[in-house]
Order: C-alpha cells, then structure tokens, then sequence
C-alpha cells in the first residue's frame, strides 16, 4: 500500500470521526501511518489491515496507564477514539507536544514505575518473536544462504525461550522500551511512555535488555551511561542468566526488520547487510560499530 493509499485511509477516518477537512502532516509512513492534526492538536495513526483487537487494547492500556499515575500518551477523547477503514484499524490521540528522546536514567525511572504495577486482566503474553518469518521471507535483498541462516537462528531462539531461566516475576512491560518511546515532554519535564502496541505481560528484563544492548551490543552509550540507567533502575540486567537470550532476540529482531526494509527500498540494503554480517560473526565480536538507524 502506498503512502498516498494510508493518508487516504487517514482522510477518511478523520471524516467518521466528524473531523471535517484534516490537514495531515505525516510524522512517518511506513507499515504504519502517523500524522499530526496541527489544528486540533491530535495524532492519527493507521496501523495494518487485521489489527483491530490491538488497536483497541493500546488504547485500553493508555487509560489503565493514566489511571496508575503512569505517564503515557492519551487517547483524543473525541467519542471515536478507534475507526476502521478498509479493514485497517486508526486511532486518535492527543499531542504530545514538544518532547525529547528520554535520558538513560528517565527511561529506567519510567520502566521501573511501570513494572511494580499489578499485571491487568486484558494484557496478553510477550510475543518476542511475532512477524518475523514473515520478515525472512520479504527480506529479497538477502541472498538464500543468509535467509537460511536467518531462519535456523530463528528456531534457535526459540528453543532457548521455551526454558528461559527464570528471572524478575512477570508483569507489564512496554515491550518497546528505546528512547523514541519514552520521551520527556520540555514543558513540564513529564517522561512519557509513547507506542503502547506492544505493552504485554512478560519479564521485566525485555524491557530493560533494549538499553542494554545500546553499550554491550552496539556501543551507542557509554559505559557510564549504562551504569546511570541500571543503578538508577537497581537492576543490570546484563549480570543475569538469560540475559544473553533477550540479546539475541532483539538483535534479530532489529536485522529482520532492516532485512525487509532492504526488499522494499534498496537504500537499506547495506544496513541490513551489515546487521546479517555481524550476527553470523563476519565483522567481529560486539560491539559492533555501524548499525544505523531505519527510518
């Protein structure tokens, strides 16, 4: 689906949501499409065809969130909070406002008042590995040999989640904890959980291994920054047993999604090159330098 076929998605949700004449700006296209409202101070966002029952739980979660004193983005309140458009579900929220990436320590603050609430009823389980056969498969920039290795260490790791050491007791986690979902708002200073589509219930660790592996794996942050994030949190989740698992997992997961990025602008076929490269041990141990960000 083109980026003129969702904003014509958007155009007619805003239009059943009694929005008459939106200006759309989009914030990023892609799978999904979000775009700011400027004149009404709100943020549509389209996600994929069949997402209805997840789009309907972010929304669910952001109140849950609000009503636990927990900050996180909220839905418009316009009375059609949830619209589909030809089977694609979109919703409607309110603007942020001015914001910035969350500092180690704003993100460790947030996850860890997350994480001591109770575990709600409507969460489901932690998918950790959801779409990504689907993105082997669309990854047509990777030749036969990587998509095969791709593949197997995909079964890998699924076996090793199968007996995952135990760790932290299961509770709510975000599920996408990295400094673009968890912003500090510049007026009041507010650290705000963004994207709430993969809020689950699963091992506090997820959460907290997407930091982590910004020093051990890539090299992002500095030692002393990471140090910043577990003290402040009062956990490292790298001296951990199953730490090295959750790595593997989302290192995985950030090359699957590189790799099928490639297959449909080729202007990435290089990062995602690189990220097979690194994982099947051709450039080196970690951390690896060149792992650039996927617009």
């Amino acid at each position: 689906m083109s980026d003129a076929d969702i904003a014509q998605i958007a155009q007619k949700a805003c239009a059943a949501a009694g929005i008459a004449a939106p200006h759309l700006v989009p914030i990023k296209v892609a799978e999904n499409g979000i775009y700011r409202l400027p004149e009404h101070q709100l943020v549509v966002r389209v996600a994929r065809a069949g997402q209805s029952a997840a789009a309907r739980r972010e929304l669910e979660v952001a109140g849950w969130l609000q009503d636990n004193a927990v900050a996180a983005v909220r839905p418009a309140g316009t009375g059609s909070d949830l619209v589909v458009i030809d089977e694609r579900p979109v919703t409607f929220w309110r603007e942020l406002g001015p914001h910035r990436p969350g500092t180690e320590r704003e993100i460790a603050t947030a996850l860890r008042a997350l994480h001591s609430l109770p575990a709600p009823g409507f969460l489901n389980e932690v998918k950790p590995f959801v779409r990504l056969t689907e993105r082997i498969d669309a990854a047509a920039t990777i030749s036969p040999d990587d998509r095969q290795w791709l593949r197997d260490r995909l079964s890998e790791l699924h076996a090793e989640w199968a007996g995952l050491d135990p760790g932290r007791p299961w509770g709510p986690i975000h599920g996408d904890a990295w400094e673009g979902n968890v912003v500090t708002t510049v007026d009041l200073g507010v650290t705000t959980f963004l994207d709430l589509e993969r809020a689950s219930i699963g091992p506090p660790e997820w959460d907290l291994t997407s930091t982590a592996i910004k020093h051990s794996s890539f090299g992002w942050i500095s030692t002393s920054r990471y140090e910043a994030f577990w003290r402040e949190y009062g956990y490292d989740v790298t001296t951990w047993s199953g730490f090295s698992l959750l790595r593997g997992i989302r290192e995985l997961r950030m090359t699957c999604m590189a790799a099928q990025a490639a297959g449909s602008n080729p202007a990435h076929t290089a990062q995602a090159q690189h990220r097979v490269d690194c994982l099947r041990g051709r450039v080196g141990p970690r951390p690896w330098s060149g792992w650039e960000p996927i617009p």
